[in-house]
C-alpha cells in the first residue's frame, strides 16, 4: 500500500512535533478522523497534563482528548524514538524572536535533526510554524538529504485563530506547497482528511509568505488604526465613533480596532520575519518597521491615560491602587504570550502604582519571576482605577462601570453605556 492510500483509507500513521496551541488541535483532528497520532513534545509536565486531560487550549475539549488517548488513537508523549515507523510527521514547533528581533529557528532545525534521526522512506515531512520564506527549502530539505531517503517535503501554514467558534481548522482553507509535485499531492490529500478546502500553491516560498503577508496585513493595520486612535486623542475627536462610521461604507473599507497593543504568537513577531528576510536581500521593509513601532508603543501611551485621568481626580499615580481587568492576549482565551498586559503592569509598577488583576481565563501569571494570582472577587470600589485590557465576555461590563471609581476602557468594552467615570483609549 503507497502512502497516498494509507492517508485516504487513514491508515497512515501519523507523527507531530509539538502539543502547543496549533500541534494539540492538529493532533485531536487528526485522531477523530481516525488515524493513529502520536504527538510528541519536550515539555513533559504539558504531556502528564494532555493525558489528564489538563490543558489550556480552549479549542480543543478535555474529555475528548482523554477519551481519544483512552481509544489509543491518540498518544502524546515526550519520547522521540516514537517517531520510528511514522507514515507522516508535522512539525508545530514555536518560532520566537531573539531579542534582536531575529527569526529563532532552532526549534526547526532540533525538530528536524529529530526527524531525520528515524526518517524511513516514503514518508511526508509537513513543516507548519511559522517561519521566512525560504525555510522549508533551504533549512529543512538539507537535514533530511543527507540520511539518504527518500522522503516527501511540504509547508503548509498553521491558521489557528484561538477561541474563534466560527472558523476553525476544518472550515479555514489550507494552503499547502510541497517541494516536489507529488509531495504536494500527498499533502493535500493528507488534510483533505480534515479540513474542507485545500489550496495547492507552486511552492513552498509562496506558501510561507502567504502566512507572513495574512499577519502583515493585520499588523500593518492594526499599527495605522492604533495611529488614528493617537491622533483623534490630540484632536479630541472619538475615535471609536469614527470607526463605526466609516464602517457603514460598504466597500473599499475594512475596520480595524485600536488596543492597548499586539499579543500572542503571531502579530508581534511573524512581521519581523519577513522583515529579517528581506534585510538580507537588502530591502528595507518600512511598513512592517513602522507598524512595530507605533503597535509597540501603545502600552505606554495607554499608561499615560491612566495617568492622565487620576491627575484629573487630583490623584497620582504613585500609590494608587490599579485593577488590571484581562491579562490574556486576546478576548476568551487564556494565552498571555506577549500580552500587552504584561507590559502595561511592568510600567505601572515602575512607576509607583500597586497593580493587581483579574482575569478568570488566567488564575496564575509569571511576570519578571514573581508568581501573580488573579484577583477572584475585586473589590471595585476600593480601586482607584480599573483598566479594561482584554475585553472578556465574561466580564459584566455595567456592573463594573457601577462599582468602579474610574475606568480606563482601551477595548470599547463599555460601548453604549454612557458615564462620566469611563476614559476611552
Amino acid at each position: 500500500m503507497d502512502l497516498k492510500e494509507k492517508i485516504v483509507k487513514r491508515k497512515a500513521r501519523i507523527g507531530i512535533l509539538g502539543l502547543g496551541y496549533v500541534g494539540l488541535p492538529l493532533a485531536v483532528e487528526f485522531a477523530r478522523a481516525g488515524f493513529e497520532v502520536t504527538g510528541i513534545d519536550i515539555d513533559r509536565e504539558r504531556v502528564r497534563g494532555i493525558k489528564m486531560g489538563r490543558h489550556n487550549i480552549e479549542d480543543v475539549g478535555r474529555e475528548e482528548v482523554v477519551q481519544l488517548i483512552r481509544e489509543g488513537s491518540l498518544k502524546p508523549t515526550w519520547d522521540f524514538e516514537a517517531l520510528k515507523g511514522r507514515d507522516v510527521v508535522i512539525i508545530c514547533v514555536p518560532t520566537p524572536l531573539r531579542k534582536t528581533k531575529d527569526p529563532d529557528i532552532s526549534y526547526i532545525i532540533f525538530a528536524t535533526k529529530k526527524i531525520a534521526q528515524y526518517l524511513e522512506d516514503n514518508e511526508l515531512i509537513v513543516l507548519e510554524s511559522t517561519t521566512y520564506p525560504g525555510t522549508t527549502r533551504e533549512i529543512i530539505l538539507p537535514i533530511l538529504e543527507e540520511t539518504g531517503k527518500r522522503f516527501y517535503l511540504a509547508f503548509s501554514p498553521e491558521r489557528i485563530d484561538p477561541g474563534n467558534r466560527a472558523y476553525t481548522l476544518k472550515n479555514t482553507p489550507k494552503i499547502v506547497s510541497g517541494i516536489t509535485k507529488e509531495s504536494s499531492r500527498l499533502a493535500k490529500a493528507l488534510y483533505q482528511e480534515i479540513v474542507d478546502e485545500v489550496i495547492t500553491v507552486s511552492s513552498t516560498e509562496v506558501a510561507e509568505m502567504v502566512k507572513l503577508l495574512e499577519n502583515t496585513f493585520r499588523s500593518v493595520n492594526i499599527g495605522l488604526v492604533n495611529e488614528i486612535a493617537l491622533m483623534c486623542h490630540r484632536l479630541g475627536i472619538d475615535v471609536w465613533e469614527v470607526i463605526e462610521a466609516a464602517k457603514t461604507k460598504p466597500f473599499g473599507f475594512m475596520p480595524f480596532y485600536p488596543g492597548p497593543g499586539l499579543g500572542g504568537h503571531c502579530l508581534p513577531v511573524d512581521p519581523h520575519y519577513l522583515s529579517w528576510k528581506l534585510k538580507t536581500l537588502d530591502f528595507y521593509a518600512r511598513f512592517i518597521e513602522l507598524a512595530g513601532e507605533i503597535n509597540s508603543k501603545m502600552p505606554e501611551f495607554l499608561v499615560e491615560r491612566i495617568e492622565d485621568a487620576l491627575n484629573k481626580k487630583e490623584k497620582a499615580l504613585k500609590g494608587s491602587r490599579v485593577l488590571i481587568l484581562g491579562v490574556a492576549y486576546k478576548r476568551d482565551v487564556s494565552d498571555t504570550r506577549e500580552s500587552p498586559a504584561l507590559d502595561i503592569i511592568k510600567i505601572l509598577e515602575k512607576k509607583g502604582a500597586k497593580v493587581r488583576y483579574h482575569d478568570p481565563h488566567v488564575p496564575k501569571l509569571r511576570l519578571d519571576g514573581k508568581m501573580l494570582k488573579s484577583q477572584e472577587s475585586p473589590l471595585l470600589e476600593r480601586q482607584d482605577c480599573v483598566v479594561i485590557v482584554t475585553d472578556h465576555t465574561i466580564f459584566n461590563y455595567p456592573e463594573i462601570v457601577r462599582r468602579a471609581r474610574l475606568i480606563i476602557d482601551s477595548r470599547n468594552a463599555t460601548k453604549g453605556i454612557k458615564n462620566r467615570k469611563i476614559v476611552k483609549l
